[in-house]
């Protein structure tokens, strides 16, 4: 699925698909097309892919945490590829500082109540049987008497 297809959803079904609201998607668009204008004007191959849809693979990348290759394969490209457009749109977009998450202690502040779920998730020893090791080292000991004696 494509940009073009996802432009014509509503806000509350853009957000639910990528993960942003519209909005914030079109300012991370303004931050990439500076920066690819950047990057043409230093030479390089063109995408394939147009900015929307590079954004888009890696929102969901991020969001659904699909394997590079799956990814590559649904948007016509090798999984390399992949790898790089999402780690060029990442990295870019935290460079240009332009879109943040808020820090701890403005989420401290906020008048939102957080319900937090705890999963344990430790490994717990399994019992199991102990080996009769005596037995295995009396053998080894009297196979190794047997071979001195026919000596």
């Amino acid at each position: 699925m494509g940009w073009e297809q996802i432009k014509e959803l509503s806000k509350e079904a853009c957000r639910r698909l990528t993960g942003v609201q519209k909005p914030t998607f079109e300012k991370m668009i303004v931050v990439l097309k500076e920066a690819q204008r950047q990057k043409t004007l230093q030479g390089g191959r063109p995408s394939k892919l147009c900015l929307e849809d590079r954004l888009l693979m890696s929102l969901e990348y991020l969001r659904e945490y699909r394997t590079y290759f799956h990814i590559g394969k649904h948007d016509g490209l090798s999984e390399s590829t992949a790898y790089k457009t999402i780690g060029w749109v990442e990295d870019t977009l935290i460079k240009s500082r332009v879109l943040s998450l808020p820090g701890r202690k403005a989420l401290l502040k906020s008048q939102m109540n957080y319900e937090v779920v705890l999963v344990d998730a430790t490994e717990t020893p399994i019992e199991r049987p102990k080996k009769n090791r005596g037995v295995f080292i009396q053998e080894r000991k009297s196979a190794t008497r047997l071979k001195h004696s026919l000596s």
